[in-house]
């Protein structure tokens, strides 16, 4: 009976919301979990296949080329694609794709989840399928350190989990050592633009396990990702079961098995995305050729970062995570690479979207070094913590004559388009996205 009523009150509320053009997607779980079974998703039927997606970041990214290529297989898929990843919002859409007897009604939940949340989500029941994307620094006020989360991420792990983790992380590929279950490992090689030694200093993992030896990389992607080894031969990388190869983000291509894949994103996010589906359906026993032909001739449009003129200027927008400096810095490195005269805007208006802190230590986490480019003219800032960027510019000794302080946003792309001829890159979050769409009228 409580499942039927959850169920029900999980739906008309849902209903309600939708009437009064609200959002919807968490207050349905909220009171669901609040007021009447906080073990509720304990007690649904779940279909053949179950899939939790976490990490630090990616994951969305990665869940959307997922379910893309399990619908074109044919396959129904459920995933909670609006970012409402934590245990409210999963109940709203699971309940929402359950009959009120509590069956799931489509052949795949595939279920985005908070890192921290996990433990709320998957209590008893455990998914078939569990895909770790990375684990670095990030929201430091709610998580503290990546210790933190790496143990909230295993506490929900046995040996019934078939694990598909980033082999070119050593904080996640630790679960080698411990898993017993089925793991299947996934990573990209070399690349021209790897390097020998990390350009920051917060190195979120860099000793062996085992034996607590500094970690000798070959190369590395970016922060700590990329080709490691234990002095002692306890802990390493090893060889994936499934590598990306030949990475070209110029022309979006990468090659698995031999195979040429499209990658949406000239980025390195993107590949790490595609990799990672991949992993994941092959191990669902989608064929090679299925996915392929997926990627490739049924292309799916990068839901992050929009491209688009105003006033005879190229605007790219790169969407960046808040607190997160690896997000930031793949936006850097980005801008940084890219030829011809350019310049920047910087700026956000709230730190996160769950919580009241503003604390800004994250962004000397960031490498705005990158920003030092003889061909970017000019760096707008705007919002309401632009002098906290302002000054963290100053620290990465970007010359003052290139910063530029918006006061009133309603301004700011008229007045970047009359002091700059070049192309206007963007790294702002969320928040100010629209500012700046509505004003351009996108």
């Amino acid at each position: 009976m409580r499942v039927f009523i959850s169920i029900l009150a999980n739906k008309l509320i849902t209903l309600i919301c939708k009437i009064f053009k609200k959002n919807g997607t968490q207050f349905p779980g909220s009171f669901v979990y609040d007021h009447i079974d906080k073990h509720i998703l304990d007690k649904i039927k779940y279909p053949k296949y179950t899939i939790a997606v976490t990490g630090s970041s990616g994951k969305g990214s990665a869940c959307i080329l997922i379910k893309h290529i399990l619908e074109d297989a044919g396959y129904s898929v459920a995933l909670n694609e609006s970012g409402s990843n934590g245990i409210n919002g999963s109940i709203s859409m699971i309940l929402n794709n359950c009959t009120l007897f509590g069956r799931f009604k489509k052949d795949v939940l595939l279920l985005e989840c908070d890192e921290r949340h996990l433990k709320l989500i998957w209590q008893k029941k455990k998914p078939d399928f569990f895909l770790i994307t990375n684990i670095t620094r990030d929201q430091p006020t709610r998580h503290g350190t990546p210790q933190v989360v790496y143990n909230d991420v295993t506490s929900i792990i046995d040996d019934s989990i078939h694990l598909i983790i980033n082999a070119d992380d050593p904080f996640v590929s630790r679960l080698k050592l411990t898993h017993k279950g089925k793991l299947t490992t996934f990573g990209i090689d070399k690349m021209k633009d790897d390097i020998k030694k990390p350009l920051l200093n917060n190195i979120d993992f860099a000793y062996c396990p085992i034996c607590h030896k500094k970690l000798s990389y070959a190369y590395y992607h970016y922060g700590h990702l990329g080709s490691f080894k234990c002095p002692n031969n306890d802990f390493e990388r090893g060889i994936p079961d499934f590598v990306a190869t030949d990475i070209d983000l110029d022309k979006q291509n990468i090659k698995i098995n031999n195979n040429d894949v499209y990658i949406n994103k000239n980025v390195i996010y993107a590949a790490y995305a595609t990799i990672a589906a991949y992993a994941v359906c092959s191990s669902i026993k989608i064929s090679e050729e299925k996915i392929i032909d997926s990627l490739n001739n049924d292309k799916v449009p990068n839901s992050l970062g929009r491209e688009f003129t105003y006033k005879n200027h190229k605007i790219i927008m790169l969407e960046t995570k808040n607190e997160n400096n690896l997000s930031y810095y793949q936006g850097c490195k980005y801008i940084h690479d890219q030829k011809g005269l350019k310049s920047v805007i910087l700026g956000f208006e709230r730190v996160s979207k769950r919580y009241k802190e503003s604390d800004l230590s994250w962004l000397y986490d960031i490498n705005f070094e990158l920003l030092d480019d003889k061909n970017i003219d000019k760096i707008f800032i705007f919002g309401r913590f632009k002098y906290d960027l302002a000054t963290r510019l100053e620290y990465a000794n970007i010359d003052k004559s290139k910063i530029v302080l918006i006061d009133n946003p309603n301004e700011l792309m008229d007045i970047a388009v009359s002091k700059t001829k070049g192309d206007i890159y963007t790294m702002i979050w969320y928040d100010m996205v629209d500012t700046i769409m509505n004003k351009v009228g996108v």
